[in-house]
């Protein structure tokens, strides 16, 4: 290695996986100094989303473990097809987190009533607290149906965890009269601070209850509620909202289920989002009557998780994590790629690896 130019050596070395560069910081201080310059280790993420799937993070979020006698895991994580998972330690074993289902980066965001919420990086390790939000303390010994979004602004490379409830439900929680009188309030964090502020002007829309905020090129989405069901858009750089109407899926939402379901019975229809252009086109369509022999269970939407061999559809049922299924549409084939063996239930999501964490 001695015999090649610098650059060319920091080429190889991007194309690397995390676990070897984090042994590799120990070659050299030139070495070092690389691996932790954060150009790099933008650019080996950007190395692996090209080249490899997403490992699978499973996180605990129902303890089953004293029904039979054994200690509490916090995390799991699995490579995908892969049949076994290995445990990732923590500070925080003892303590269950609620976790926001997209991560960005390879960083996941965990959040609870109670204690402080986490930024951690399940692959190096790395992890940092933050302090709840107004709503976490207004709603901690009462139900909230409220779910954390988290994401990236992707101009100014920051990453934001943000609430957003409907006011109404809540009473009007904020003495502010400003925020009082939108449908909805909207917190942000911001790390440089440490502290949380409020988004003014809110949406005007109040957003559907229960439903998971997703993250998608520098955007967070939810689902509006009233009499027709659209697209909320809040984009992380400028803080504002968007409304995408006239999405095909938005035919029918089921309340009861406390989920949008997505479907037309036996079939589930996977949409994909081209953000530049406002438009969607149908990817998937799973055949609901295959994959309830699976799980065991009728009439519910799957949960999908990510896109991997570069055409085939990896997703999950929605209730307790267990059981990951990959989807072919070339082939209309099912196949079971995991099964959880450990009475914990979890939460799956999807991260690629990546030495980031947050400055």
């Amino acid at each position: 290695m001695d015999l090649l130019p610098y650059d060319v050596v920091e080429h190889i070395l991007e194309r690397l996986d995390v676990k070897t560069l984090l042994k590799f910081k120990f070659v050299s201080k030139q070495w070092k100094s690389t691996i932790q310059c954060r150009a790099f280790q933008e650019r080996q993420l950007m190395h692996r989303r090209q080249s490899g799937n997403p490992d699978v993070l499973l996180v605990s979020v129902c303890d089953e473990s004293y029904l039979i006698g054994t200690e509490l895991e916090a995390m799991r994580t699995l490579v995908v097809g892969s049949s076994v998972s290995v445990r990732i330690l923590t500070p925080w074993e003892k303590t269950l987190y609620k976790v926001c289902q997209s991560s960005c980066d390879g960083l996941i965001c965990l959040y609870n009533d109670y204690p402080k919420n986490i930024v951690v990086n399940p692959t190096t390790r790395w992890h940092r607290t933050f302090p709840r939000s107004t709503y976490q303390r207004l709603t901690s010994h009462g139900e909230s149906w409220a779910k954390l979004g988290f994401g990236k602004d992707k101009i100014n490379g920051t990453y934001k965890p943000v609430w957003l409830y409907n006011s109404a439900e809540l009473g009007g929680l904020n003495d502010d009269d400003d925020n009082n009188n939108t449908s909805t309030i909207c917190e942000v964090f911001d790390f440089t601070s440490k502290a949380w502020r409020y988004v003014v002007p809110a949406s005007p829309y109040p957003i559907l209850p229960y439903q998971d905020p997703v993250y998608v090129d520098g955007s967070l989405h939810w689902l509006t509620a009233g009499e027709t069901t659209n697209v909320l858009s809040f984009d992380l750089h400028t803080e504002t909202f968007q409304v995408m109407s006239k999405a095909p899926f938005l035919h029918h939402h089921d309340h009861s289920n406390r989920e949008l379901v997505i479907k037309k019975w036996p079939n589930q229809v996977i949409w994909s989002l081209d953000s530049d252009h406002k438009t969607w086109k149908e990817i998937y369509s799973i055949d609901l009557n295959i994959t309830s022999f699976w799980f065991g269970k009728h009439r519910f939407a799957l949960t999908p998780l990510a896109v991997v061999d570069k055409d085939k559809l990896l997703f999950c049922e929605p209730n307790s994590g267990d059981q990951l299924v990959t989807h072919d549409p070339k082939t209309k084939s099912y196949e079971l790629a995991y099964i959880s063996f450990y009475r914990t239930t979890a939460y799956p999501l999807c991260y690629f690896q990546s030495l980031l964490s947050i400055l």
